[in-house]
């Protein structure tokens, strides 16, 4: 029996999103810049402990604010769906601090707005970018305290550009959202853990 897995991943414009999904699904990157307008719906197959999954990753496009209430969901096409999802994928660029405002915004509304009646939803919160960072991490790693241990969600750095990361994310996100009902250990410790094992085969 195929389970489906929905995952959308949210973010600040020109941070990455798309390309961080494309470079997963395709080993693909282009410098060229296309902001995306449109909800696009990707549905790759993963095998997690044996069991076959179906993940719906859902490439959102820029939002103003999260879905407060069932109207407001489906009333506009690219919310759709967005408040019983089983994962999220919030993302930054790691050399734009103003999209992590937008990151925080969008988790706290994601706290508040999602339906009643689903559990709660494993978030990780992505820099991108790597790459270009020459910096010291002494900032990001203040923002990775806030997230791990204030936010409880899991954190991890990527480079889109150069697929570093990339599979790392998507297997930590099944991982999580499979095993979502567990409580005792929360994703941030889980996120650590997968960097010393392989415990999904990607489709």
């Amino acid at each position: 029996m195929v389970e489906t897995l929905s995952v959308a991943v949210l973010g600040a414009p020109r941070v990455g999103k798309t390309a961080i999904i494309r470079q997963f699904l395709h080993q693909d990157f282009t410098d060229t810049y296309r902001p995306t307008e449109d909800r696009y719906t990707y549905r790759p197959s993963v095998i997690f402990n044996g069991n076959m999954y179906d993940v719906k990753i859902l490439d959102v496009p820029y939002l103003a604010a999260f879905p407060a209430n069932s109207s407001q969901e489906w009333l506009d096409l690219k919310c759709r769906g967005l408040r019983n999802t089983d994962a999220y994928v919030l993302v930054y660029d790691i050399c734009t601090p103003g999209s992590f405002e937008y990151v925080k915004m969008i988790r706290q509304q994601i706290q508040e707005n999602r339906t009643s009646s689903a559990s709660e939803a494993p978030i990780i919160v992505v820099g991108n970018k790597r790459d270009l960072q020459r910096q010291r991490f002494t900032a990001r790693r203040t923002l990775s305290v806030l997230v791990k241990k204030s936010w409880k969600c899991g954190y991890l750095e990527c480079s889109a550009k150069y697929n570093w990361h990339i599979v790392l994310l998507f297997k930590e996100l099944i991982c999580s959202a499979v095993a979502q009902g567990c409580k005792s250990s929360h994703p941030a410790m889980r996120l650590q853990g997968a960097l010393h094992r392989n415990r999904c085969r990607l489709m």
